[in-house]
């Protein structure tokens, strides 16, 4: 096997191969990046039984065949290669990679114990890769990263004929965002994906730029699969067993009392006044006619509070939220202004959790269906 590539372009292909790799296996073999050259591609995958990545470039190829190698070991070698062209040749179990006047001597790992790649079903739907990157990086922030119910560490994919819906919990917040979708089909069936968290941020970043992203949802009841496809790179991963929690269900259907006010300017002052606070503590927010204060009692040595504007509508209202918690949503608003709704419960002196959503200004609410429900205590018992 002897190909020459382009140092970027196979140092940007090795990246996205081992992105998903788990840090520690106990089948090493599943630590390689599968590279196999024919014709004029060099196409590497990498596959761990729960995810796979498979990208395909351009290479001068001397010499077909396949080699597995060490992923993170040939990544970190092809990040650090000077400015120079990538000469990749195997001989029996050495594998020879030279950069300008850089070598390197690697052993190479048994391809035959290696498992096969999964197969990809027919397209579901096509979307946009900004929105869906937009999306994902909304959503995925409150899934919970507690393997205890590995039902709620994932996001719920609902595909609908013209729209996809993304939905995340961790029991404390639901937020949910909904995209146009490109199913090509009319009165399909409802479909539902539960993907792990982690997979679909990966692949939100890393398909941000493409024009559309192809989606396929598929296999049998014992192991569904979602691909993810886009400019010669796919991803692939085994959906999370399990019934979501109703969560749609937690969010009023509508809210009379809210306040306006500045993104930016609450963002920056949630994070100045929590910062006298001890962890898991709670911030103080008193909405009134005259704006918005934020107060923080920390430890006896330092207390803070902070007033801002806000343009309140309905009954003066006191609520405590944790910061992390909050700034989650605030960042997830992609919009000059955000309108906080609060919703109430049977017990007047226990407020319900607050709604965000974005605004375009303080009189227009965003179109872009993103919404995020926060209370301090369990919203899901």
């Amino acid at each position: 096997m002897k190909f020459e590539v382009n140092r970027d372009v196979f140092s940007e292909a090795v990246s996205f191969a081992v992105k998903l790799l788990p840090q520690r296996t106990t089948l090493p073999i599943l630590s390689g990046v599968l590279i196999h050259a024919e014709g004029d591609r060099l196409t590497l995958s990498s596959f761990d039984y729960e995810v796979s990545a498979q990208t395909s470039i351009a290479a001068q190829i001397d010499d077909a065949g396949t080699v597995l190698v060490s992923g993170r070991l040939l990544n970190d070698i092809a990040s650090r290669l000077p400015n120079a062209p990538v000469t990749f040749t195997t001989e029996d179990s050495k594998i020879s990679v030279t950069c300008g006047s850089a070598h390197f001597t690697l052993l190479s790992m048994p391809v035959e114990e290696y498992p096969t790649l999964p197969e990809i079903g027919a397209q579901t739907g096509v979307i946009p890769g900004d929105a869906f990157s937009e999306a994902v990086s909304q959503v995925a922030v409150a899934a919970s990263r507690d393997d205890v119910t590995p039902v709620i560490t994932g996001v719920q994919l609902e595909v609908g004929d013209n729209d996809l819906s993304l939905i995340a919990t961790d029991r404390y917040r639901v937020a949910v965002r909904t995209i146009a979708w490109d199913s090509g089909r009319v009165g399909s069936e409802p479909l539902h994906a539960l993907v792990p968290a982690r997979t679909l941020q990966e692949v939100g970043r890393t398909f941000g730029s493409a024009s559309t992203v192809s989606v396929s949802i598929s296999g049998s009841s014992d192991r569904e699969l979602i691909a993810f496809h886009a400019d010669d790179k796919t991803v692939t991963s085994l959906l999370i067993k399990g019934n979501y929690p109703p969560v749609r269900r937690l969010f009023p259907e509508t809210v009379e009392d809210h306040a306006v006010i500045n993104t930016a300017e609450l963002v920056e002052a949630v994070r100045r006044v929590s910062l006298v606070l001890e962890r898991e503590a709670a911030l103080r927010f008193s909405f009134t006619v005259d704006g918005l204060t934020l107060e923080a009692i920390g430890s006896e040595q330092a207390q803070a509070s902070e007033s801002i504007s806000a343009l309140l509508t309905g009954g003066e209202t006191v609520v405590s939220l944790k910061p992390a918690f909050l700034l989650d949503g605030l960042n997830a608003v992609h919009s000059e202004f955000v309108r906080i709704s609060f919703t109430k419960t049977e017990n007047p002196n226990k407020p319900g959790p607050v709604l965000i959503t974005g605004q375009t200004s303080q009189e227009a609410p965003a179109t872009d269906g993103y919404r995020y429900l926060l209370q301090p205590n369990l919203l899901l018992r």
